[in-house]
């Protein structure tokens, strides 16, 4: 699976926390990608190795939302500030418009996120695997 992290500066430090705990999960066979500090912080704190893109006002969130305009990101843990204005928020709207229309799963805070996590767990994403066997266009059958 393709999981991407990405916090805003003040859920940065509850992110970690999160990816700590859960950090067995994240550990089996997945790729994991971010965008720059929140990458960073992550892999300062873990074993884990992560793609880090540029950070999200300098392109991060539309590099991430680019994977998953080609359906190739599979879940998606955001955690966002919601009490402070982001100047970048535009792409933070679009990402979560193309996690939509994609069919994406996409946590916006802990609550969800461990929610997400547990499924993926128990192997409840395994229709993605589905998904990425075909091209666009293309019938299921």
């Amino acid at each position: 699976m393709n999981i991407a992290f990405i916090a805003h500066d003040r859920k940065k430090e509850e992110m970690v926390n999160f990816v700590i705990a859960y950090e067995p999960v994240f550990k089996q066979n997945h790729t994991l990608y971010s965008t720059g500090t929140t990458g960073t912080r992550i892999m300062e704190q873990t074993s884990l190795k992560i793609h880090r893109f540029m950070s999200g006002p300098l392109g991060g969130d539309q590099q991430i939302g680019a994977m998953v305009a080609q359906n190739e990101m599979d879940l998606i843990i955001f955690l966002r500030d919601p009490l402070m204005a982001q100047p970048h928020e535009p792409d933070i709207i679009a990402l979560l418009r193309l996690c939509d229309v994609q069919g994406i799963p996409v946590a916006t805070n802990v609550a969800t996120a461990e929610l997400l996590v547990k499924a993926l767990q128990r192997g409840d994403f395994a229709w993605r695997e589905l998904v990425h066997k075909y091209k666009p266009g293309e019938e299921l059958s």
